[in-house]
Order: C-alpha cells, then sequence, then structure tokens
C-alpha cells in the first residue's frame, strides 16, 4: 500500500516565474521545498560562496580557536579524535590538514569500531595522556563524551569539541535539561544558546568552520580553506545531512571543485570506481564513492581511508582505492545475507510491532546501520538492529518520518551504556540481557500509528506523461544536487495505455515500455525496480491473456497511473524524453 500525496503549495508561481526568469513549472517545485520569498529563491537558484554563514557566528568558535592558537604557539602536542564513517574520517582530514598548514605540532587517532567503539572511550584518553598529549580535539563526536572528558581533564589535558550530534539530555517535570561535559570550548550548531543561523552542518563542515576562523587567527590566506570544500560536501552527502539551506550551496561548491580536484586520493578512487571526476555528482558521493569509505571503518580500519586522501604518491593511491573498492564488494556482500536474517525475523513475527527490534548476534556489527535501512525502506518502521560485541550488544537505528530516534532513545536510556545519534539514525550499546526489555519499551513509548506506516508518495505535480520537453528536464537541472531534504521532482499521470512493453538488459531486469496518453501520444518510459512484482500486479489486475498482448504489441485493456520523472535520453546524437517510473498501479 502507498498513499499518493499531491504537495500543493500556493504562490504565485506566474510572477517568480517572470522575476527570476524561470517557468512556472520550476517556480512550483521551488516552492514545494519549502523556498518562500525573493531572497531565499534567489539564495537557492544562484547562491554561491558569498551565502555562506559567518563561521565567527559559531557558539566557541573563536574560543576554540584562541585555545588551539595558543596550543600550535607553544608546541603543544595535539591529538585529534574521529570517527571512523564517511564524515568523521572527512572532518579528521580537514582538522588535521589545517592545524598542520598552521604550524601545529599534530597526529590523529581513529578509533577503531570493534575495539574502541564511537568517539571517545577511556582507552583512547589514557593512551593519549601515555603518549604525551596534551589538547585534544575531537571531530564528528565529543558532545555526549562527559565522563571521557572528565578524565582528560584530571589528566591534565585541555578538550576542544567539535561535532554537530544532538545535544544530550535528560528530561525533567517535561522541561528538557541539556548536559555540558566540562570540555575547554565545544562547537556544535545544535547547543541551545548557539547562533547560528543553521544548525544542520555535518561534522566535516563544523571542522571547516573552525579551521576557517584559525586560518583568518594565523594569517593563513582564507582561500586555502576552499581547498576542503570537496570534502564537506563529501561528508554532507555521505552523513545524509539535508541539502536545504547552506548545505546545499556546500554541496555545490564542493561538486565544483571534486570535478577538478587536485587531491591525489580522491582521484584515485574516482577512476577506481570507472568514473571521471567531471561526472561526479552528490548522486556518487552517496551511492558510488562514500560506501567505499565507509567500507573501511566497517570492514577494515578507516585509517585506511584516510590514509588515502593524505597521500601524495599516485600509484600508491591506486592501490588503496583498490583495497577500498574491494572491501565495499565483500561489505554488499554481507550485506545482503544480513538483510535476509532480519527479513526472516520480521516476517516470524519476533522483531517488534511498530519499531523493529532485530537481534541478529552473528551479523558483523559494522552492518547494524545499513541493514536496519533496508529493513526500514522494505516495511517503513523505525528499525534497530542489534549485534552481539565483545562487551554486550551494538545496534543502529533507522527511523521514518514522524520519529525521532534520538528522542525516543531517551525514554530508554536506563537500558543503554551508551547511545547517541540525530532524529533519522542514531547508535547504541547495551547488555544482551536488556534486548527484550527494550524491544517491549520502544513498542510501549512509540505513538506512531498505522497510518504513519502507510508509505507517503510524495507528488510535486500532477502532469501529463506527454508533457515533459528537453528544454523543461534541462531547467530542472537548477534544482540540483538532489539528496534528502531536497529530492528529484517527482510527477504523475494516469490512465496511460501500453503500447508496448519488454524486459530488457543483460539480466533481463529492466522493463522498457511505450506507453499511450489520453491524447494519443506515444511516450517512452522505463522501469528499474522489481520488474517480476510489476508483471504479477498487472497479471492479476487485468489476466495474463493482457498482459501477454501488451508485451506482444497488440491492443489491451491494461490503464496504469505512474509516478515518475522525465530524463533525457541521448542516443546517436539525438536527445528524446523517457519516462523513468518510480511507483505504478
Amino acid at each position: 500500500m502507498e498513499n499518493w500525496l499531491v504537495i500543493n503549495k500556493g504562490a504565485d508561481f506566474q510572477g517568480i516565474g517572470e522575476r527570476f526568469c524561470i517557468s512556472p513549472v520550476l517556480a512550483r517545485l521551488i516552492r514545494n521545498r519549502e523556498v518562500v520569498g525573493d531572497e531565499a529563491i534567489a539564495r537557492y537558484l544562484n547562491g554561491g560562496m558569498e551565502c555562506l554563514y559567518d563561521p565567527h557566528l559559531l557558539k566557541d568558535a573563536d574560543l576554540l580557536c584562541e585555545k588551539l592558537s595558543y596550543a600550535v604557539d607553544c608546541g603543544k602536542k595535539i591529538r585529534i579524535i574521529g570517527d571512523y564513517d564517511i564524515d568523521g574520517i572527512m572532518s579528521t582530514y580537514i582538522m588535521y590538514q589545517g592545524i598542520s598548514r598552521v604550524g601545529g605540532t599534530v597526529d590523529f587517532q581513529i578509533p577503531d569500531r570493534i575495539t574502541d567503539g564511537y568517539g571517545l572511550n577511556e582507552n583512547l584518553i589514557r593512551r593519549a595522556a601515555a603518549d604525551g598529549i596534551e589538547v585534544i580535539v575531537t571531530c564528528d563526536n565529543g558532545i555526549s563524551a562527559m565522563r571521557e572528558i572528565a578524565l582528560a581533564k584530571e589528566l591534565g589535558m585541555s578538550v576542544l569539541v567539535t561535532d554537530h550530534h544532538e545535544i544530550p539530555y535528560q528530561e525533567e517535570n517535561g522541561k528538557r535539561i541539556y548536559q555540558k561535559s566540562e570540555a575547554d570550548a565545544i562547537v556544535n550548531p545544535k547547543q541551545p544558546d548557539c547562533k547560528y543561523p543553521f544548525s544542520g552542518l555535518c561534522g566535516a563542515a563544523v571542522a571547516w568552520k573552525v579551521i576557517q576562523v584559525l586560518y583568518e587567527k594565523r594569517g593563513a590566506a582564507a582561500e586555502e580553506a576552499e581547498a576542503f570544500l570537496e570534502n564537506v560536501a563529501f561528508a554532507t552527502v555521505g552523513d545524509v545531512m539535508d541539502l536545504k539551506d547552506e548545505n546545499r550551496i556546500l554541496v555545490k561548491e564542493g561538486l565544483k571543485r571534486i570535478r577538478c580536484t587536485s587531491n591525489v586520493g580522491m582521484r584515485a578512487l574516482i577512476l577506481k570506481n570507472n568514473l571521471e571526476p567531471g561526472q561526479i555528482s552528490a548522486y556518487h558521493f552517496g551511492y558510488v564513492l562514500g560506501p567505499c569509505i565507509n567500507a573501511s571503518g566497517r570492514l577494515d580500519t578507516a585509517k585506511l581511508a584516510l590514509k588515502l586522501f593524505l597521500e601524495q604518491d599516485a600509484p600508491t593511491a591506486s592501490a588503496i582505492a583498490a583495497e577500498l573498492t574491494k572491501l565495499n564488494s565483500m561489505r554488499k556482500d554481507m550485506t545482503a545475507e544480513g538483510v535476509l536474517s532480519a527479513r526472516a525475523v520480521v516476517e516470524a513475527g519476533n522483531a517488534g510491532e511498530k519499531v523493529y527490534v532485530i537481534f541478529l548476534p552473528m551479523v558483523h556489527e559494522s552492518l547494524a546501520g545499513i541493514i536496519a535501512g533496508r529493513i526500514r525502506e522494505a516495511y517503513n518502521r523505525p528499525t534497530f538492529v542489534l549485534t552481539r560485541s565483545e562487551d554486550g550488544v551494538k545496534g543502529s537505528g533507522r527511523s521514518v518520518e514522524g520519529y525521532s530516534m534520538y528522542d525516543e532513545l531517551c525514554k530508554c536510556s536506563e537500558f543503554f551504556t551508551k547511545f547517541g545519534g540525530h532524529p533519522m539514525a542514531a547508535g547504541l550499546s547495551m547488555r544482551e540481557e536488556s534486548v527484550d526489555a527494550f524491544r517491549e519499551k520502544i513498542n510501549i513509548c512509540c505513538e506512531l500509528t498505522e497510518a504513519d506506516f502507510i508509505p507517503k508518495i510524495k507528488i510535486d505535480i500532477p502532469m501529463p506523461a506527454g508533457y515533459p520537453d528537453v528544454a523543461l528536464v534541462q531547467e530542472l537541472t537548477r534544482l540540483e544536487p538532489y539528496g534528502k531534504g531536497n529530492p528529484k521532482p517527482l510527477f504523475a499521470d494516469r490512465d496511460l495505455g501500453i503500447r508496448q512493453a519488454s524486459v530488457v538488459g543483460k539480466n533481463k531486469n529492466v522493463l522498457k515500455l511505450v506507453l499511450t496518453t489520453s491524447r494519443s501520444e506515444r511516450v517512452s518510459a522505463v522501469y528499474f525496480g522489481d520488474v517480476a512484482a510489476w508483471i504479477n500486479y498487472y497479471k492479476e489486475k487485468y489476466g495474463s491473456e493482457e498482459l501477454d498482448r501488451a508485451f506482444a504489441g497488440q491492443n489491451n485493456r491494461i490503464r496504469l497511473s505512474v509516478v515518475y520523472d522525465p530524463q533525457i535520453n541521448r542516443y546517436q546524437g539525438a536527445e528524446t524524453i523517457q519516462l523513468v517510473i518510480r511507483n505504478y498501479r
């Protein structure tokens, strides 16, 4: 079941189109993305570096850089402690390169997912003290490390936190009491008293903002910091941040730079994935290159990915990129097996009711988040996947719209030895004997109704299938980059006939259609989803004979409604429109 909804935002689309020299269709699509007012529209369409916010507005940014600059002047030993995912790796890279550039004595430590777990821990703190470290700088972590930071302070170290995760809190009498560590400075735009205009930055963007302030304080050219924009963009998409407001500009600017990247490692990774730098889009960040970086932290060590970006020798970088690509292939196979096991738990009725809590003891703990995401997509339920670890159980969760995973975990905090995250994703550690009790309570606390579990397909505009032309599709590129919070526009039409149907592709997994509209127009379409399910759906609805007639190119009774996005199909120099079917009825 799916609930198809037309986004129905009101505005003077004709007037907007005239003022900004765009079509009323594009004006409506921009309004659908909650961009309101001429200033915001101009920023959405044309915003560049000049539209980025002042990093000095970040609470403690100047304080942190003063302390960091003093440490550089005194020759203090600085250690960056990052995280093992793409955001943690990119933020560590930015911070390490930035502090090195201004003369700091700096090294880095990326926690091992298995032995260290996420972020700061006592072992990392004591290791830093043993190594004579005087200043710890966190990247993409630290906001919830109260005990660990207290230990570092006891051992005589300064701690500077850069993070973007939710601020931990306790609820007392219906009021949130936010917790704060003993860190010497904390830069996180989600702090309640932070005046930065946009709180949705990833960890790498926060690190970059800090380096901007540090460069200014140390007299380094501001333009030098712009070299890190490709890393910021990579992390923003890879960490699935909303591509709204400043994030969208950061990704646009980063994509410009990565297409002519001078980073030897970045270039090697692109080439190993059979791409060219000039082709890179946000899609490649999220679904091709990003998973290779994350695979290192899942199955090996994230230090390997960081080494790639620091490498100056092209052959060595190529070898590292090849290893990361191979690790990602292994990760795909292991994930597929884990998803099958998780589905079996769900189908047996042992996962929970509204919120799935799936315990897969033998699955590699690094794959829990990916598997949770796949189950969430399949069943449209908030999903936690838990695995057995060296010190109990670790897990990751992926949420649905309207269910803040972090807030719900706060209601069950008594079960966890450690937890944190965002509204849409979270991580946790707990004792194995608490799994069943956690599953029970998280479901009791859930206020979602059955209606909330029906997938909502948001249609931008009901548009006749024959309407899109090459000019319109080219204009739609002004909405890019696409991603979470700025989705590719979807259109819909109904009462379409099938003139011809065929299954093509090397693996026979692509459905090609020639559709006919109510005005007798012929429109090419393609479907890349589950072709067998498509065939079975229309076979049950209209019968085998009618479906056979469609595949034979004969007149038939089949009528379908589709949600689609139009694309330009280029073949032998000719450009034609092809609809990519996303949903059907």
